[in-house]
C-alpha cells in the first residue's frame, strides 16, 4: 500500500513534468530570498527558465510563469524575450546549474 508504480509512458512524462516544475518553482523561491545577492546574468537566466517552463506548467502555475519571467528580466535590465519550448531534460539541467549558482 502507498507505493505507486509508474508504468505507462504518459505517466512517466507526467511525473517528470511535475518533478521539473516543482524544482523550478522551488528555485524561484530560493532566488527570491537571495535576490539582492544575484548578478544580472543569473537573474536573466531565471527569467529564461520561467519562460521555458510555461509550456509545461498547467493552471495557475502556467499563468504565473510569464509574470515571473518578466519580473526576473526586469531586475536583470533586459527586455522581454520570446517564450520557447525546451525539453524537460534540458530544463532539469538548467535548474541544477542555477541551483549551484544561487546556493
Amino acid at each position: 500500500m502507498g507505493v505507486h508504480r509508474i508504468t505507462s509512458e504518459a505517466a512517466k512524462v507526467y511525473a517528470k513534468r511535475e518533478k521539473v516544475l516543482g524544482s523550478g518553482i522551488t528555485l524561484f523561491g530560493d532566488a527570491s530570498e537571495k535576490i539582492k545577492d544575484l548578478d544580472k546574468e543569473t537573474l536573466e537566466q531565471l527569467g529564461d527558465l520561467a519562460a521555458n517552463l510555461l509550456t509545461h506548467a498547467p493552471g495557475y502555475a502556467g499563468k504565473l510563469m510569464p509574470v515571473i519571467a518578466r519580473l526576473f528580466w526586469a531586475l536583470a535590465g533586459v527586455g522581454e524575450k520570446e517564450f520557447k519550448f525546451r525539453d524537460l531534460d534540458d530544463l532539469e539541467k538548467d535548474i541544477e546549474e542555477l541551483k549551484k549558482k544561487i546556493q
